[in-house]
């Protein structure tokens, strides 16, 4: 009989199965698990079996992404200058200076999301005099959050803005005394007007945006991602947009398993997008690493509620119940699972009006259907979205943006944002993730961090203990949580006899480290489905390197998440290191001080 096509031993694996929670070896077959057990595994090897020694480091199930727009992301991945994880704004303008030097006319320099002020030492936004500086030629594009991007004078130029060009519905182009454009872009509160602007920027070839989105990929694999569910986008047509991750999984070539949800791209043109996409494809169609998986997370443009907490809460207009009624009949006829874009209570009690109403006539009856984000639902809506049998998926954008919301809505309101331990209560499915990569950055770590501690990226404590999640709540909700929100329960988030071989096997102990370091673990090997896809440190060896193209491309010089060996790392450790100290920043809509706490936070 043949052995195992894979054996990794001398491990302290965490398999999240009741039945058998910890073992040091695991054996793989087929892409599955074949058996978990200790040293005596290693007997069951054969000529063809491929051993790896763990060092005795911790190994877990692969990371699932519940909501991460991953497909745009890998198209983008090689032209984007990503300032996650930067320390200090100091560097990010060298990175950005450098980059400028680098980029060929008609490129531009993206910086896409990802970051925050709080996670620099100067606790500050670049200022456009920064930019303009740091590139006066190349055109420089920034995106913060949902709620503002930041562009030099090239960029101006090249997006054709003047004194002339009239703000868009929900959008404002800051201008000067004499009418001229600053380069400030504000979503008052919508962010379509810096998503359109960015639009119109250059794009990869397809060749590029193939070696991009393999470059993505194996950044998620170092960050010990497995799956992840894609939220789809705007400006993220299909199925033109999704050619590139079609070919990768029809070559096979995928390191990591996709589930995707189809998000309308016309406003007023939502009922025909989906009528039209009903006759293309339908859920489940695909298989292990790529597969359709319902509708959203946007299904009605009239239902966006963006979370912009530099402004007040949206009011979504009277005409959204129809529109969005319309939609979800013809999702529910169809047994199409769904999911939508929820941030506030308010939103979500209308929302759930609608689905209550469609249920009375074609009834879920275990439709798969779950709302994203949900930072301010409420205990009753809770208790409806569990009598509709729907779940939750929660992100750490509150790690990127919960000062600004601390500020404008106190502490109260804030200390359960959102209420993860009610929904696990009530036994509502949670899974965890980003949101990445406009608003939060994908690394998981970061949310892991966020859940288990209660704080911002800049060390702001949002939550009471009460609501801080233990480690392994938090991972359950990053691996077995997640399964659920693409029907792959039992198959995925969990290491036992028959499920998938996703796992992986990280550089340091996440139930041992300090809780500030959570946030610097990354995998040192990943597999999925029994295939390396990913070494690190003393398992380099076992994956090629990729080459990086096009050759001016960010990604070549200074990879993705910030780690202290890039080129820059020098500068990186001149200036990421303050003296120990206690911040404070002004509240200004509460008029007091709040503490950030030690500067050491700031990641």
């Amino acid at each position: 009989m043949k052995g195992p096509d894979l054996i990794i031993y001398n491990g302290r694996i965490s398999t999240l199965d009741q039945g058998r929670p910890e073992a040091s070896a695991i054996a793989i077959k087929e892409g599955k698990v074949e058996a978990l057990g200790g040293e005596e595994l290693t007997a069951t090897a054969d000529d063809h079996t491929q051993l790896i020694d763990a060092k005795g480091r911790r190994m877990i199930p692969g990371l699932n992404d519940s909501h991460i727009h991953v497909i745009r992301g890998g198209l983008n991945f090689n032209m984007e200058l990503r300032w996650d994880g930067v320390p200090s704004l100091a560097l990010a303008l060298e990175m950005l200076k450098e980059q400028a030097r680098r980029t060929p006319p008609p490129q531009w320099v993206r910086v896409i999301g990802g970051w925050t002020e709080f996670q620099f030492a100067e606790r500050r936004m670049p200022t456009l005099d920064e930019l303009n500086l740091a590139a006066p030629d190349t055109p420089v594009f920034i995106l913060h959050l949902y709620d503002r991007a930041l562009v030099n004078r090239a960029a101006l130029h090249a997006l054709g803005y003047g004194k002339d060009t009239p703000d868009p519905p929900g959008g404002m182009i800051e201008r000067d005394r004499n009418g001229n454009p600053t380069g400030l872009l504000i979503a008052k509160p919508n962010a379509m007007l810096l998503y359109a602007s960015l639009a119109k920027g250059p794009k990869l070839n397809f060749e590029d945006q193939v070696n991009s989105t393999r470059h993505f990929l194996r950044e998620l694999n170092r960050l010990g991602l497995t799956s992840a569910i894609d939220a789809g986008g705007g400006f993220q047509n299909y199925p033109d947009d999704y050619r590139v991750i079609q070919e990768l999984a029809k070559a096979g070539e995928l390191p990591l398993r996709i589930a995707y949800n189809l998000f309308t791209q016309h406003p007023k043109g939502e009922l025909a997008d989906f009528s039209q996409w009903v006759t293309m494809t339908e859920p489940g169609q695909g298989d292990d690493f790529l597969r359709m998986n319902g509708a959203g997370e946007m299904l009605v443009f009239s239902a966006a509620d963006f979370e912009d907490f530099f402004e007040p809460r949206p009011n979504l207009p009277g005409v959204m119940e129809e529109e969005l009624s319309a939609v979800v009949r013809l999702l529910a006829e169809k047994r199409w699972p769904f999911r939508l874009h929820a941030t506030y209570n308010e939103s979500i009690t209308r929302f759930l009006d609608v689905f209550e109403a469609v249920n009375r006539d074609i009834p879920f009856n275990g439709l798969r259907w779950f709302f994203d984000h949900a930072e301010t639902i409420t205990q009753e809506n809770l208790e409806r979205v569990r009598a509709l049998g729907g779940g939750i998926a929660i992100q750490n954008r509150m790690a990127f943006q919960g000062e600004y919301f601390l500020d404008r809505y106190g502490e109260r309101e804030t200390a359960h944002t959102p209420p993860i331990r009610s929904m696990m209560a009530l036994d509502i499915p949670v899974g965890a993730g980003t949101d990445a990569t406009r608003v939060a950055s994908y690394n998981p770590w970061l949310s892991l961090y966020w859940m288990v501690s209660g704080r911002t990226i800049g060390g702001t404590l949002l939550y009471p203990e009460a609501n801080h999640l233990s480690r392994m709540e938090a991972l359950r909700l990053y691996t077995e949580g997640s399964s659920w929100f693409s029907g792959e329960e039992g198959k995925k988030g969990i290491l036992t006899p028959g499920a998938l071989a996703d796992l992986a096997v990280l550089s340091a102990d996440y139930f041992e480290v300090a809780e500030k370091e959570i946030k610097a673990i990354e995998s040192v090997l990943t597999v999925v489905g029994g295939r390396v896809v990913y070494g690190g440190e003393e398992f380099s060896n076992l994956v090629p390197p990729l080459p990086v193209s096009p050759d001016w491309s960010p990604v070549g010089r200074y990879g993705g998440y910030h780690r202290g060996d890039n080129p820059a790392s020098f500068v990186a450790r001149k200036e990421a290191a303050p003296g120990h100290r206690h911040t404070r920043i002004w509240m200004p809509r509460q008029r007091r001080f709040w503490d950030l706490g030690c500067d050491c936070f700031a990641y």
